[in-house]
């Protein structure tokens, strides 16, 4: 497999590695345990999937774009700026003066489980107004990879006619990558979601989807295979098994890698950091099986970290792990601390 080619960008508009297009809401995280309504403070931080990814890759020392709306807002400001410092461009995402930027509160519990609250405020947002006719799309054609995700779809019907327009087929469209990132709270009815997210998740050239969002949005129970069936057309289909690994799907057949021993300090934010390790070594052209490495390393620094964000390994690092052999991978044990590479300093991974 090859890396994706640099296109003309339109116009004046530089390309870049990456462009991700979708919401970015301000999070607020709880200071201490408890129910939301006992918590007497919050921290301010970021939160979004396509925009985690930009974040990620420009850290990794990508170049990236971000397209979004937000509210001509204080929130709409901190997203521009907080995104902005990690090295991502910001200079297409629109603000919108007649609607908000979103905002969400969490509890400290994992979100992956009941022992949680979200409160997302969302609704009639900036972002939810996205549609091809109030965005710049030279700008968000303008890279190698386009990065969406099926939470854009499920933001308002014309969010759902913008993924549709940016994953049809058209002459000098950038690779498509589709991250299907089912999240059922978003969508009125179950069938709602299966029928919106099988579309551009046949039209993509990269899918990236785990087998509950699978079980859960389309019905398949039968693992990777069975998700393979039902979408054969993506070039390269990456089947994410929770603890197990990851297997992907590529003209060369079929690869599977098992996921890293670590120790979680929240899951939040891990699906978008193995999305972003495995466009990072896709934009290398590194073979599929370090491409799965990458994913999985860059998961394990978002697992690390309470937050959605977390500083990637140097890439040095993460291609001296990624090139380890079978036994010593899966010797690896990756705690909080372990993406530390500074001169002197010892690593904090153990391979016993």
């Amino acid at each position: 497999m090859t890396a994706p080619g640099r296109t003309p960008a339109p116009g004046d508009i530089p390309v870049v590695d990456v462009v991700a297009l979708g919401e970015s809401m301000v999070t607020f995280l709880p200071t201490r345990p408890g129910r939301l309504a006992d918590v007497p403070s919050f921290e301010r931080a970021i939160g979004g999937a396509e925009s985690n990814v930009a974040c990620v890759l420009a850290a990794a020392g990508h170049s990236a774009r971000w397209v979004s709306r937000v509210g001509a807002d204080g929130f709409g400001d901190h997203l521009v700026e907080a995104i902005g410092s990690y090295g991502v461009d910001v200079s297409h995402v629109r603000r919108d003066a007649a609607r908000p930027t979103g905002v969400y509160f969490r509890t400290a519990g994992d979100r992956a489980t009941d022992a949680h609250e979200v409160a997302y405020y969302r609704a009639g947002s900036a972002a939810s107004a996205m549609t091809a006719d109030n965005l710049d799309l030279a700008a968000v054609r303008a890279g190698r990879v386009l990065h969406l995700s099926g939470i854009t779809a499920a933001l308002s019907a014309g969010c759902l006619e913008l993924t549709r327009e940016l994953t049809a087929p058209r002459p000098g469209r950038p690779l498509v990558s589709f991250d299907v990132n089912h999240r059922p709270g978003l969508w009125r009815e179950a069938a709602d979601a299966g029928r919106a997210l099988l579309a551009p998740a046949r039209r993509a050239d990269l899918v990236l989807v785990g087998e509950d969002e699978a079980a859960e949005a389309w019905g398949v129970t039968g693992g990777p295979d069975a998700i393979r069936e039902l979408l054969p057309q993506p070039t390269v289909l990456v089947v994410k098994q929770g603890g197990r690994g990851a297997v992907a799907f590529h003209p060369g057949g079929r690869t599977f890698v098992p996921a890293l021993h670590v120790a979680v300090v929240s899951p939040i934010g891990a699906g978008d950091a193995f999305a972003a390790g495995f466009l990072s070594a896709t934009l290398r052209g590194l073979p599929v099986r370090d491409r799965l490495r990458h994913g999985h390393l860059m998961a394990a620094a978002a697992l690390t970290v309470p937050g959605d964000l977390a500083v990637p390994p140097a890439r040095h690092h993460a291609d001296r792990l990624a090139a380890l052999d079978e036994a010593a991978w899966g010797r690896l044990r990756l705690g909080p601390g372990w993406t530390r590479t500074a001169e002197g300093a010892e690593e904090e991974v153990r391979t016993p």
